[in-house]
């Protein structure tokens, strides 16, 4: 019985994460209660407390349960891109735009989290997930100890950018495009530019 009880309640806390993803995507943060998750996932306001405390750590479960799939994506990309570490830097960037782009995660990660769970926390979210499959395919491409940081701060910072700019163009399908033809452009002409790679 505890055994199907702790289940169930898995599976409602999945359940009630589902529905507010939702939610926070297609309205924002500051325009969905816990009322609105509550109806949405056909659960009481109190499953929903008793699972998350309250709207903030709520949000926080989301934006690290979208970072976490993001960060899948990213890693599924690169292994499939066969041993060329430029070739694994290029699909999972590449991975990483489009599923910023694709789904509730530019909402919820670019534009509400900094504010909702702080600077600090989001950073830290990404730091524990893409941006560290970034900074290990910029090693093996080849990229010095000493710019790594640096370099995976500031290709992390170009391609949020770059997912924001795509994903508020009037043309989307157009402007990933043009994302896509760009990170092709900056990614290999940094990498190019490593001494790793012409040794």
């Amino acid at each position: 019985m505890p055994r199907a009880s702790a289940a169930a309640a898995a599976q409602t806390a999945r359940h009630v994460l589902d529905a507010a993803m939702e939610l926070f995507a297609s309205r924002g943060f500051f325009d969905v209660s816990l009322d609105d998750v509550a109806q949405a996932a056909d659960v009481t306001r109190g499953a929903v407390y008793h699972h998350y405390r309250n709207k903030a750590g709520l949000f926080a479960a989301v934006a690290s349960r979208l970072q976490s799939d993001i960060a899948e994506a990213v890693v599924k990309a690169a292994d499939q891109a066969g041993q060329d570490p430029l070739d694994q830097l290029l699909a999972g960037s590449h991975a990483f735009l489009d599923a910023m782009t694709a789904g509730p995660a530019v909402r919820i990660l670019l534009m509400d989290a900094p504010s909702v769970i702080g600077w600090d926390d989001w950073r830290r979210l990404d730091a524990e997930n893409s941006a560290a499959h970034l900074r290990d395919a910029l090693r093996s491409a080849g990229i010095a100890d000493d710019l790594l940081d640096a370099a995976t701060a500031q290709l992390s910072g170009a391609m949020n950018e770059a997912a924001l700019w795509t994903a508020q163009h009037d043309h989307t399908a157009h402007a990933r495009q043009q994302s896509h033809a760009v990170l092709d452009r900056l990614l290999a002409a940094f990498c190019d530019s490593s001494p790793a790679r012409h040794r």
